[in-house]
């Protein structure tokens, strides 16, 4: 269902790696990993769904609106996080020289149905 709309977002982009939707409380929702690739995204969005329940916690606190985009770098790979819902968010994680800007945006292409199926 969901692992469809991921994996067209996933293997548009090169060095896509995978992807998935999952809650704040780190249940995954669906998920997708390229072909050939041996990365554990359910792990990866676990992690940082305690990150994000914290970064939103933080946003409350100090009045800034609601979060909508969480970008993290690091030296083996690139996560992109886009908000759908209060509680449920889509996670596309890429090599670090992926094209970020392309992965946003077709993130934001599948944000509307991505919605209107949660």
């Amino acid at each position: 269902m969901f692992a469809e709309q991921i994996q067209n977002v996933v293997d548009k982009i090169d060095g896509g790696i995978g992807g998935l939707i999952m809650g704040l409380d780190g249940i995954a929702i669906d998920q997708y990993v390229a072909g050939g690739k041996d990365f554990d995204v359910n792990t990866v969005g676990m992690e940082f769904s305690y990150i994000l329940t914290q970064v939103r916690k933080a946003g409350d606190i100090l009045e800034i609106g609601g979060m909508s985009e969480v970008v993290v770098k690091s030296e083996g790979i690139t996560l992109l996080i886009r908000m759908l819902t209060e509680e449920y968010f889509l996670a596309i994680l890429l090599e670090p020289k992926s094209n970020c800007g392309k992965t946003r945006y077709l993130m934001r292409l599948a944000e509307t149905n991505l919605r209107a199926e949660l």
